[in-house]
């Protein structure tokens, strides 16, 4: 290791100790001591994380992802960003009873576009001497033969693909398990071998994955490789997680007034991890934050926080004051979104979905009896009911969901 290699890295004790133990990194693999002291040392060493665009959106467990990786980039080493547009359309069964449905390369490919304009505000792709470099494992999973495949297959035993927790969890259930399926590990773990990587950065429930990728290195390259294990970010009380496919979090392709609101509407155990996660607040500040005796303005100081990150300062603070003005002062939305629609009488049912307020008219009939349907102030509870069709008329429903209704002429 030459002298100008050693002097770009940052090897401040502070700084390294602070990204360890700040509460993001649940477990390194083989230990956290080995890991600190290759960081300290001065040494280059090449991260990468890997996710598969299974979905155009992220949320913000996604998030704190990158943001670490942007810690280890800024302290001088290279890191990558992979995406799975193969390992996407073989489908992780990770968290799922049953076999993912597989995406054909062009659906991966437009996720992707997506994906990469959602994380520009947490990574500085601009750096001139450094930057993150994106890669995509189809450049070289679609190369591989079946004798290749065969060849990587013969480092692992159907014992050690079986001992994987969701395949224990359907053997249990009788419910059965592709033979595709055993193959993924398999491709992630040769993604660690063609990168030649030194870490690897990935949730918990990725850690399978991780390990058949740092054999899969021992056995190729003789080569040893660190697994970074981060925090899934799971409601404490309740056990839900973030889930781009169920469509429930935080997202990042959202507004800055839905962020906000989104953020508000968090249960109040997950303020404190969704600081340390997702903000770059010191935990010192944290900590007082979480001392105070006012969890709304707490919360309130949460969401100005992270929406600042995404959207800048000044989107924060008005959409603070647009929640304000439609949550604690009753008043109505700035902007309402307009719908225009034909003159007439339309059953409330259906004039819901017109309006694509609700995904179904099933969701539209429990939100009426609910008692969440209002249109110009008025409670409608009659899902029956014909709704003649006013000009300007506005319907709601809850608190966030406004249409104001423009006649066509």
């Amino acid at each position: 290791m030459n002298k100008t290699t050693m002097n770009k890295i940052n090897t401040n004790q502070k700084q390294i100790d602070e990204i360890l133990n700040r509460g993001t990194i649940v477990e390194i693999l083989p230990t956290k001591k080995e890991f600190r002291e290759r960081l300290l040392n001065g040494e280059k060493l090449k991260f990468y994380i890997g996710f598969d665009a299974t979905a155009p959106t992220l949320h913000l467990s996604h998030a704190k992802n990158f943001m670490l990786m942007e810690k280890f980039r800024k302290l001088g080493h290279e890191v990558i960003i992979l995406f799975g547009d193969f390992t996407a359309r073989i489908g992780d069964p990770t968290g799922e009873n049953s076999a993912r449905k597989q995406l054909s390369r062009e659906d991966v490919v437009q996720n992707v576009k997506k994906w990469k304009e959602l994380i520009e505000p947490l990574m500085d792709f601009k750096d001139s001497k450094n930057p993150p470099k994106i890669m995509y494992n189809h450049d070289w999973l679609s190369k591989l033969t079946l004798e290749d495949v065969i060849s990587l297959s013969s480092n692992f035993t159907v014992q050690q693909m079986l001992e994987r927790d969701m395949f224990q969890k359907r053997l249990k259930e009788k419910k059965p398990i592709h033979l595709h399926e055993f193959l993924y590990p398999l491709m992630q773990g040769y993604d660690s071998v063609a990168m030649d990587v030194d870490a690897e950065v990935c949730g918990t429930d990725q850690t399978f994955n991780a390990l058949a990728g740092r054999t899969l290195l021992k056995k190729l390259k003789g080569k040893d490789k660190f697994v970074v294990a981060v925090t899934l970010m799971e409601n404490p009380k309740t056990g839900e997680l973030m889930s781009k496919s169920k469509g429930t979090g935080v997202f990042l392709n959202t507004s800055a007034n839905d962020m906000f609101g989104q953020i508000m509407a968090q249960s109040d155990e997950m303020i404190e991890i969704l600081f340390v996660n997702n903000t770059y607040l010191s935990l010192e500040k944290i900590k007082k934050l979480m001392d105070s005796n006012n969890p709304r303005d707490t919360k309130a100081k949460l969401a100005r926080e992270i929406v600042a990150i995404y959207h800048g300062k000044r989107s924060a603070d008005k959409a603070e004051e647009e929640f304000n003005k439609i949550f604690r002062d009753k008043k109505k939305p700035t902007d309402i979104p307009k719908m225009k629609l034909e003159i007439g009488n339309w059953k409330l049912v259906d004039l819901l979905y017109e309006l694509k307020m609700v995904s179904s008219k099933g969701e539209a009939r429990r939100l009426i009896q609910q008692g969440g349907v209002r249109i110009d102030d008025v409670v409608q509870k009659d899902f029956e009911k014909e709704i003649e069709i006013k000009n300007g008329m506005i319907v709601q429903i809850g608190k966030r969901r406004f249409v104001k209704i423009k006649i066509n002429c």
